[in-house]
């Protein structure tokens, strides 16, 4: 019999479980609580969506690899040059995007604000030191009047070491003090110092002429810094001096020389040329588009956007049927399309070290070549974009050089020696002499002794990556608006 102390226990029990079921039905039937709502992401600002888009536009429509163009959402991009980098292919090394697209179009037509040097960077491999020598230097120029010369060695800057965050200012900063000399076996002997301040200049790339006899050989010899259709009667002018003083062969010197526009080696091409290949404007180089563009020209058989010929119709002809180039790292672009335009039709000859590997080509687009409205763009007309849109090949198919092309003769550039271009001595010239003549060039051998160093880096400006883009500038770009 269960006694009344143990009945009471079990219904205290009995009323607890039902009061705890009683709550557990309770909380089963609340609703659960929502989550608190995820912020909304921030958007770009308005412009920048506005630069996106046209980039955009851009890139998906007559960039050469515009099917690989990956998908972005555009409205969170808040850096438009960033989010250019995001779309280029990963053989793409040369397409770019500006804010400053006056700057950039006064520089493909040889107006710079610059010292006037062209330099190369290295690095002792000892000490680790970084140093720029002069490769050459316009005349006239501050570099010009503040004494640097080809082969001084460059130490210092504003007082302090050259190092890698720093080094450019020698080429794109407003004003500087450097310190300079020449590398002997004593060490860097007749220090000087020297003071710039950049201007804005007119640089002719046609900067040294000279008619050289050796070997019983009048050949010419010119230093083509650039490829700038502006100064192709400057070209002429050369080239007539060599036609008038009869030389029997010509020397090209492009080895620091990262190309430019098409007109300007298209003219290049047609004054040295056989003349029957120029008279009967034979192809100089055939142009691959993307597949869209290359079906529309096919389709309207429009020659003139899948290639380029001879020009029969420039001033002058020289009808070489050899020409001797010289090369190097620098030579790219334009450049290399002029040795390899013009290798089915004559004997050319490199001489050096091998060129840069540029076989594309671009196009410089603005916001105005894509909207038919000025409103649409007038607050972003500054911009560009410079994207790659062909590739080129010669008469014979050669394209796709990514290694550069090696040169016929092996020579380096002894960028450490005062000699100055154009000087029989000069390393590369001196080889070339003796290819074209079979006479040795008479000349002290240098008995200084540099230390292992590396070249790095070279260039003129800030522009320089932007130089070794082929420019188109023959392109309709009324037709562009019609395929879009």
């Amino acid at each position: 019999m269960i006694s009344s102390e143990n009945k009471m226990n079990t219904l205290i029990k009995f009323l607890f479980l039902i009061v705890l079921l009683s709550g557990l039905a309770v909380s089963c039937d609340d609703p659960v609580p929502e989550p608190d709502p995820e912020p909304e992401k921030l958007k770009a600002p308005a412009l920048t969506i506005k630069i996106n888009e046209f980039i955009e536009a851009v890139m998906t429509d007559v960039y050469f690899w515009y099917k690989e163009v990956p998908s972005v959402d555009i409205r969170y991009e808040f850096d438009s040059k960033a989010y250019f980098k995001k779309l280029l292919v990963t053989e793409d090394k040369w397409s770019f995007v500006s804010d400053d697209v006056k700057k950039l179009e006064d520089s493909f037509e040889g107006k710079e604000t610059s010292y006037g040097w062209s330099l190369a960077f290295g690095r002792f491999s000892d000490t680790k030191n970084i140093f720029a020598l002069v490769e050459f230097v316009y005349p006239g120029t501050p570099a010009d009047k503040a004494g640097a010369k080809r082969g001084d060695l460059i130490f210092e800057m504003n007082g302090a070491p050259i190092t890698d965050s720093n080094y450019l200012n020698l080429l794109n900063s407003d004003n500087l003090t450097f310190t300079f000399g020449q590398y002997g076996n004593a060490g860097i002997t007749n220090v000087k110092n020297g003071s710039m301040v950049a201007l804005e200049l007119n640089l002719d790339p046609v900067q040294f002429t000279k008619i050289i006899e050796h070997g019983g050989r009048k050949i010419g010899y010119l230093f083509y810094a650039q490829f700038i259709s502006n100064y192709n009667s400057s070209l002429d002018a050369a080239l007539q001096y060599f036609l008038d003083n009869q030389v029997t062969d010509l020397v090209l010197d492009l080895r620091y020389n990262p190309g430019g526009t098409t007109v300007a080696a298209q003219h290049l091409c047609s004054s040295l040329a056989p003349v029957a290949d120029v008279n009967a404007e034979k192809r100089l180089v055939n142009f691959q588009w993307n597949d869209k563009y290359q079906k529309y020209w096919q389709d309207r058989n429009n020659q003139n956007q899948l290639g380029i010929n001879f020009v029969k119709a420039v001033p002058l002809k020289m009808g070489l049927t050899k020409l001797h180039v010289l090369t190097g790292p620098g030579t790219a672009s334009a450049s290399e399309l002029t040795i390899t335009g013009l290798k089915p039709y004559m004997n050319v000859r490199t001489l050096g070290e091998t060129t840069y590997g540029k076989y594309t080509a671009s196009i410089t687009l603005k916001p105005e070549d894509f909207y038919d409205k000025e409103s649409e763009y007038k607050d972003f007309d500054n911009w560009a974009v410079q994207p790659i849109i062909l590739k080129y090949a010669n008469s014979l198919g050669v394209t796709d050089f990514k290694n550069g092309f090696k040169p016929d003769v092996e020579v380096k550039d002894d960028l450490f020696s005062p000699i100055p271009l154009g000087d029989k001595t000069e390393a590369l010239l001196k080889a070339t002499l003796k290819e074209i003549t079979g006479v040795e060039v008479i000349a002290m051998k240098s008995a200084v002794k540099v230390p292992e160093y590396t070249i790095f880096d070279r260039g003129f400006s800030k522009f320089d990556a932007n130089k070794r883009e082929l420019l188109i500038d023959n392109i309709d770009k009324d037709l562009l608006k019609q395929i879009q």
